[in-house]
């Protein structure tokens, strides 16, 4: 099944053009990764979807209409959007940070019903942030703002959450914990998840579905066994990658990489990278 799909998508700011002519189907119920190099697109074809953006020509369709013809609260219903560096205002709790996903489902006033509470406390306790919920945002960890935001995006009570970069600036433990959080998402509560990120190996072992770009356009889609190969990475990142089997799920993964030569002899040849850090070409 299909919901969220794009048809000869056009996206670029002013005269640069940046998505390319793109076509593709997210999949229903699935966790779907983006990604590619620096600069190809990944993060303006998230907003892009999430109508963050603008696009040029081309359409966005999400349940069989187009989303420019959505009203900005029921396509927030339907749809929440982690940027990569979310920001809030200072002194915010967590309670009161969570409490803002409830947004479009308020109306006259905006008070919070009793409903409105209790998917707030269910929020933060799914995200495991309930304790945190009378403490400033500014005053947590890197990992623990990360739950917040999802857990503002949960209360938003959408079947569809992007993600833009949500693992950048966190420690191994740390992108492992959101990681977990949001798989446990999709597999208990068959969220949609779409995510740009720049670990192949997260990537390939939390996702059902990739997606490799490459200046704007789609290189390679389907399943890591599919995304993950020696041509693709080649083309995508301009490297020469050894591929072999994740021993705790089987998924294929970059075990090490040179760079291509070429434009980049002059860089060290060998870059070697350790089984459980990932990739981040």
């Amino acid at each position: 099944m299909v919901r969220l799909q794009t048809d000869q998508l056009h996206i670029g700011y002013g005269d640069k053009l940046i998505v390319k002519d793109l076509t593709l189907q997210i999949p229903d119920g699935e966790i779907t990764s983006i990604i590619g190099s620096n600069g190809c697109g990944k993060s303006t074809l998230l907003k892009g979807m999430a109508r963050i953006i603008p696009h040029q020509s081309g359409i966005v369709v999400l349940d069989g209409v187009s989303i420019s013809k959505q009203d900005t609260k029921s396509l927030a219903k339907k749809l929440a959007i982690l940027p990569q560096t979310p920001e809030s205002a200072a002194g915010l709790t967590v309670g009161e940070l969570v409490s803002y996903g409830r947004f479009p489902h308020q109306s006259g006033l905006g008070r919070l019903t009793k409903d409105d509470v209790e998917i707030i406390q269910w929020a933060m306790s799914v995200t495991g942030t309930f304790p945190f919920q009378y403490t400033p945002v500014d005053a947590l960890s890197g990992g623990q703002r990360q739950r917040v935001w999802i857990a503002m995006a949960l209360a938003q009570e959408t079947d569809i959450i992007f993600l833009d970069e949500p693992t950048t600036y966190l420690d191994m433990a740390h992108q492992l914990e959101v990681l977990e959080l949001l798989q446990k998402l999709n597999e208990e509560q068959q969220r949609t998840i779409v995510m740009v990120l720049h670990d192949l190996n997260q990537a390939a072992r939390f996702s059902n579905h990739l997606i490799a770009m490459k200046d704007g356009r789609i290189v390679q889609s389907g399943t890591a066994e599919k995304v993950i190969q020696k041509h693709i990475l080649q083309e995508v990142f301009q490297i020469d990658a050894e591929i072999g089997r994740d021993p705790r799920t089987n998924k294929p993964m970059c075990i090490t990489y040179n760079l291509l030569k070429g434009d980049n002899q002059n860089v060290e040849k060998n870059a070697s990278i350790p089984a459980l850090a990932g990739s981040y070409a």
